[in-house]
């Protein structure tokens, strides 16, 4: 990664410019560096984003030159049969800016996932942006942009998380933690944190996980079972995205019991399990996509729940850098020495 002279137009219809105040380090941007999601070189990273209105094109109406706003990378359309259907959260037709930011010489970017915030300003289409309340900080809010978000979503949204619920999170980086966080929030009784890693099981007790597993050390479906009186959670939420982690999910829950697949897998990876099994369990098995969040309803309601201290999105900030240390910080990801890096832009 390097540093770079953009060039930013001026917004067109439904498109706004944001002056960027902070951006995430987020595993997906290093998914893109890497090659993994597509190969649309030269990419602009960065998508874990809050800043402020800077000028709006022709036809927006929703924010104002100066608004405070996170940004999202699934604007939704309005018109097609998701969102007409009342369920605009599985929007099959979001939509990005539709000019190009580019390199000095004229070189089109690709930005990450729509957005492209590791930059002082970046262009997006207006229905990215969602106003929150402005007294936040921005490297907190920014989070909601996408891994915090992800995580909180897959447990109250997709999973349906309520008061008294046993949940199981299997995998306890920035996701699994905002799943974790989620699960507290919704009054679950018993929130059991599974991973390899004991520093990650240490930061989970902080968001709220009562019990915790070493999966190393131990087998998680039993210790799951165990801790559930032997019949395992009722909500276990996989934050890995591999099959063997998915299986264990999958037979940790109690019967009738839900498993949310919120962990990305690779392409290649496959998944084979007794179909008597799936049939026998009976209950739900599902992805979330990105929380299955609607982020004009859930990113103010989040953001007024850490203001009133009842959810605490600071814990995720393990270190705020500069623009030029975002190669160190995926370093320091890949180590799992960090649950988020975000960069502060003056």
């Amino acid at each position: 990664m390097r540093v770079e002279t953009i060039l930013v137009p001026d917004p067109g219809p439904g498109e706004a410019v944001v002056k960027i105040q902070a951006c995430g380090v987020c595993h997906t941007d290093l998914h893109y560096k890497q090659g993994g999601i597509s190969d649309d070189y030269p990419f602009l990273l960065g998508h874990e984003a809050a800043g402020v209105v800077e000028s709006v094109g022709e036809g927006v109406t929703d924010v104002a030159p100066g608004d405070f706003v996170v940004l999202n990378w699934r604007a939704v359309c309005g018109q097609c049969r998701a969102c007409l259907r009342g369920r605009p959260w599985y929007c099959f037709d979001t939509h990005n800016a539709r000019q190009r930011m580019t390199l000095a010489d004229g070189t089109e970017l690709s930005p990450a996932l729509g957005i492209g915030a590791f930059a002082e300003k970046t262009l997006v289409a207006a229905g990215q942006c969602t106003k929150v309340d402005p007294s936040v900080s921005p490297a907190v809010a920014g989070l909601l942009g996408c891994g915090v978000m992800a995580g909180i979503g897959a447990a109250i949204n997709t999973g349906g998380v309520g008061r008294g619920d046993s949940v199981a999170v299997i995998g306890c980086g920035g996701v699994g933690d905002a799943a974790i966080a989620g699960a507290n929030l919704a009054g679950a009784a018993r929130i059991i944190a599974v991973d390899i890693d004991d520093r990650k099981l240490e930061t989970a007790l902080t968001m709220g996980a009562t019990h915790t597993v070493n999966s190393k050390n131990a087998d998680a479906v039993e210790a799951i079972r165990e801790l559930t009186g032997g019949f395992g959670a009722d909500v276990v939420i996989e934050a890995v995205g591999h099959p063997e982690t998915y299986r264990q999910a999958f037979y940790a829950r109690d019967l009738a019991g839900t498993v949310v697949l919120v962990g990305v897998p690779t392409p290649e990876m496959k998944l084979e399990l007794p179909l008597l099994d799936v049939f026998g369990r009976g209950g739900s098995l599902k992805s979330s996509w990105y929380g299955d969040c609607l982020p004009s309803r859930d990113f103010p309601m989040l953001i007024d729940l850490h203001l009133q201290g009842r959810l605490p999105l600071d814990k995720f900030v393990t270190e705020t850098i500069e623009l030029t240390d975002v190669e160190a910080a995926f370093e320091r990801m890949h180590h799992g020495d960090v649950l988020r890096s975000v960069v502060v832009l003056p």
